[in-house]
């Protein structure tokens, strides 16, 4: 019996993260995804050639979306030869790509992948539906946030069962209700966010991993490196005087939900038969993953069950892990959640992390909105 062909983590490379309506306003998210690409890749030999570029993106919010994944092959330079995919498991896109990027090294049709994800939450359009074909007279038309819907999951079980529509926030309030979780404690959780990125960022937790961005603009050229949506001064007592933001009486704020945002992160993965042709040390192994479904309702639990499969697979239990990123463990409510990002974000920064720590196996995981969760586990190498 054939042994199974390894996957390795080769590159990471991410942008900083930019803010709703920030600093990264303007990128397409295929620019964004180019510029952390064309990162990655500049750390490997220039010989290295890629046999497919797999992507993750969720809202496709310029007109442009469709073809993400192919764009970002040409904005890092690949050659037009390279074929491209873009993926869509919502908030576990990132990781996914990996996943699928793994996939295809052990199935033997690629040795050379380059996965990742970008978003650009800021260039969400507003959408006016059902007017292609006319338009009655004296209707006004009524425009709709196409991010805003994009947030609500409007089918949460099989038809003509009674189910309602879930806007993700609701969900949050769900798990607490169902858990117990109090107000005091999910403004703790939010502030520890913020303390967790601030400590990070003094200690260089994100310096390997992060790409800087030059901007222009009629003031200058500036040199975007820092993510932008964190706020380290934040306080108990600033955040206990956040309203709650999805319902009344209910505990999640602005202060404790993920905040919106822009940015990319790319991953390249090689195979070992690559390691060795390119002459290339891998950061990581690609160990196992676990992908779950879980109620629509309660999609914040589906780590759960996404990562009892990684660890099952692995033949490892929790207490082998030395580092655990549950789209959270270095401030995801501090930095911002790029939708299709995040993910790669979370490989990038464990994948550096194991070695700037001098740690084993890292598990990356997430909740995904419609009631999923995914997983992956890395060992440094």
């Amino acid at each position: 019996m054939a042994s199974i062909r390894q996957a390795y983590v080769v590159a990471s490379k991410r942008t900083a993260f930019g803010k709703f309506g920030g600093k990264l306003k303007d990128f397409k998210a295929s620019e964004l995804g180019g510029i952390a690409s064309r990162a990655a890749l500049d750390t490997l030999p220039k010989e290295v050639e890629v046999d497919q570029v797999i992507f993750g993106n969720v809202c496709h919010t310029d007109p442009s979306g469709a073809y993400l994944a192919r764009h970002v092959g040409h904005y890092s330079g690949l050659p037009v030869k390279v074929p491209a995919l873009t993926l869509n498991r919502l908030c576990g896109s990132g990781i996914q790509t990996l996943i699928s990027g793994a996939q295809d090294i052990r199935l033997g049709e690629a040795d050379v992948v380059l996965t990742g994800g970008a978003e650009n939450m800021s260039m969400a359009p507003y959408t006016l539906h059902g007017v292609r074909w006319g338009t009655r007279y004296g209707v006004d038309q009524k425009l709709e946030d196409s991010l805003a819907h994009a947030l609500v999951d409007k089918v949460t079980g099989p038809p003509n069962c009674g189910h309602e529509e879930a806007p993700m926030g609701i969900t949050g309030e769900n798990v607490a209700t169902k858990y117990g979780i109090t107000r005091e404690q999910s403004d703790a959780f939010g502030l520890l966010s913020q303390q967790r990125w601030a400590k990070a960022n003094a200690e260089g937790a994100f310096k390997a991993e992060i790409t800087p961005i030059e901007l222009k603009s009629r003031k200058g050229t500036e040199i975007f490196e820092v993510d932008e949506h964190p706020r380290p001064q934040a306080t108990m007592e600033s955040l206990a005087k956040l309203p709650p933001a999805f319902k009344k009486d209910g505990l999640v704020t602005a202060g404790t939900a993920s905040g919106m945002g822009d940015g990319a992160a790319a991953n390249v993965v090689m195979s070992e038969d690559a390691l060795k042709k390119y002459g290339v040390t891998p950061l990581a192994r690609i160990v196992s993953w676990g992908v779950a479904a879980v109620d629509p309702n309660y999609m914040g639990i589906g780590p759960v069950d996404a990562v009892k499969q990684a660890l099952k697979r692995a033949n490892l239990a929790l207490e082998d892990i030395d580092l655990i990123e549950l789209n959270e463990a270095r401030g995801a409510i501090a930095l911002a959640h790029p939708l299709g990002a995040s993910g790669a974000r979370i490989v990038a920064n464990l994948t550096h992390n194991l070695h700037r720590l001098d740690k084993k196996y890292a598990l990356g995981t997430a909740c995904i909105g419609g009631g999923q969760g995914v997983a992956v586990i890395l060992e440094r190498v």
